[in-house]
Order: C-alpha cells, then structure tokens, then sequence
C-alpha cells in the first residue's frame, strides 16, 4: 500500500469519532402512566412492556403520574401528561383515570386497565375494533360484588345483616349499592351502606360496623379501597368482622376471603399493547381483551381465629387456602 493512501485511511478513521459524536443520538419514546400507586399488579406492565420488546431507561422512558388515592387528582394528572410529548398513555386507575384522559386527549393513544364497560363509558365504539385513540382490557371486579355477598353469605350462612363499605365519590359507587341491595333482597339479608371517600376514613367505617349490628362486611370495589388491601385486612382481623375483599393481599393482611378478576393479567396486556404502539399499530384496531377468570381466596387462619367452621363446599372451591 503506497503511502499517501495509508495516510488517507488514517485520516479518515481519526476523523470518524468526531463525526459520528456530531450526530444527534436516537431519542426513546416516552410513554406516560397514570395510576393511583404501585401495587402488587403492576409488575405485570413490565412484564408486558417486555414481551414487547420494550424495557424501561433502555428502549422506553415513561412519565409516572400517581394519584395516591385521590380520585379528584386524576383530571390534573391527565392533563399534566397530555400537555407533555408523549407516544402513549398507560391508564391503570380504573374508571377515574381513563375518563380523565378521555376527556384530557382525542388524539395520543391510551391503553386502560378496569373492571367496567368501554364501550358504556364511551372510551370506545365497539369491544373488536374499538376506531378511536382508546383499547385496552378488562376484567371482572364490578360484576362479582353481588357474588362476593353470596360467597361470604355461605361461610357464616346464620348472617341476617351485612355492611358495604363504598366511596361515595367513586364512578361506580350508585350501581355497587344497588347491585349489593337487590341480592340482599333476594338472599333476605339486610344491607347497612358504609363510606370511606379515603385511608382516613378507615378506622372510623370499621369502628362503625358494631354500632350497625352488622355480621359480615363486603368492601367495595375501587379506589381508595383497592390501594390498601394490606391495612383494610388488619382492620377487619381487629375488628373481628368476617370481610370479603377483591385483592389478595387484603387475605395476606388478615380478611378471610377474597375474589377477584385477574387485574394481573389486564396491566400484562397493557404493557404489550403500549409496546405494539410503540411499533407503529393504532389502538384503533387493537380490540378489548376482557378476562373472565376469577379467584377465590380463602384465609383459613383468619376464619378459625374469629371461630368460623368454613364448609367443605367453599374450601372445595377456594384456589388457594392460606393455612
């Protein structure tokens, strides 16, 4: 090789690390999520987001937006993260969140999680090809409140009077009661309706429970409820009140039963549906996928404790006994 063209070479390879430093680097897609706190479902996104191909600080960034709780947070939060360049929205806060975001943005795309119909809600035209910037999945919650009457009916079946705790605010709030008074009517049981708008509500709703009379106690579905499975567990074990809640963790924390959809496997597809986004698919065409499957729950160290006889009818039905 002459040396005038190992010269050139040289050059060019000296030349190169300063090029290629003058060249913008490739940007990650930024997804923005709004919830109400991390809780024992939300790994599942990730998990989701990584079927995808997607893995946070690597491939994707995201924009967390948190409403501890607070439902009347959520229209602020939605608008906060519209207002930002973001590809896709993450709605994990139920009905509150994605309303708010409906509200916040025809345009970015938003995938929700939830135990309610989109297409009632109006987030979406149809569960197959739901033609907007919505989809999603959903999953049983709502629907099972009359069955978790039932089933908490059956382990103390002598139980005339059962309390429901609800947020008043809560979307959901009007048919959870009347859903809850039209099996109690049907049952011959009587309903006492109890409020907790938040955590701070708490201790006095259970306090109220002896006062009512009541022998049993169903807690409703949603926020601020579904936020703190753990403590609303230990209330009911200090209260000695057989309660029946959709999270599994409220049976770690010390309730006897609970019974629930799958909301693990509804964050999964969230996550995946993000990164199918993310690939160039509209949520247009992605249809709802709804999961059907439930799980029932059974502390059987919780009910010996406050000397309940659980029938061999629900243990036979329980999908885990906590001994």
């Amino acid at each position: 090789m002459r040396r005038r063209d190992f010269m050139k070479i040289i050059g060019g390879a000296a030349a190169w690390p300063v090029a290629a430093r003058g060249q913008p680097k490739p940007t990650m897609p930024v997804v923005g999520l709004l919830g109400s706190q991390i809780d024992a479902a939300f790994p599942a996104f990730h998990q989701g987001l990584a079927e995808a191909g997607y893995v946070e600080g690597r491939s994707v960034t995201i924009e967390y937006r948190w409403s501890q709780g607070r439902v009347e947070k959520y229209p602020e939060l939605a608008a906060d993260l519209v207002r930002r360049q973001l590809t896709v929205i993450a709605s994990l806060g139920g009905i509150p969140a994605a309303t708010a975001l409906k509200v916040a943005t025809t345009t970015i795309p938003v995938v929700f999680e939830g135990s309610f119909d989109p297409v009632e809600l109006g987030l979406v035209a149809s569960l197959g090809r739901p033609g907007g910037n919505f989809t999603g999945a959903t999953n049983l919650s709502l629907e099972l409140g009359p069955k978790r009457l039932e089933t908490i009916r059956e382990l103390i079946p002598a139980a005339k009077v059962f309390a429901l705790l609800i947020n008043p605010d809560h979307p959901n709030a009007g048919p959870q009661s009347r859903d809850m008074q039209n099996v109690a009517r049907t049952l011959g049981l009587q309903i006492r309706i109890v409020h907790a708008r938040g955590e701070g509500d708490f201790d006095a709703a259970f306090a109220s429970l002896a006062q009512l009379g009541v022998d049993g106690l169903v807690i409703g579905a949603g926020q601020p409820f579904i936020n703190r499975p753990a403590q609303l567990g230990g209330l009911a074990a200090r209260h000695a009140v057989p309660a029946i809640f959709e999270s599994r963790e409220f049976v770690g924390g010390g309730g006897v039963l609970s019974y629930s959809g799958d909301r693990a496997n509804g964050f999964r597809v969230v996550g995946t549906y993000v990164g199918r986004i993310l690939k160039g698919e509209r949520p247009a065409d992605l249809p709802i996928q709804q999961s059907s499957k439930v799980e029932l729950i059974l502390n059987l160290k919780a009910a010996r404790a406050l000397g309940l006889t659980v029938p061999l009818s629900l243990l036979g039905r329980a999908d885990e006994v906590i001994e």
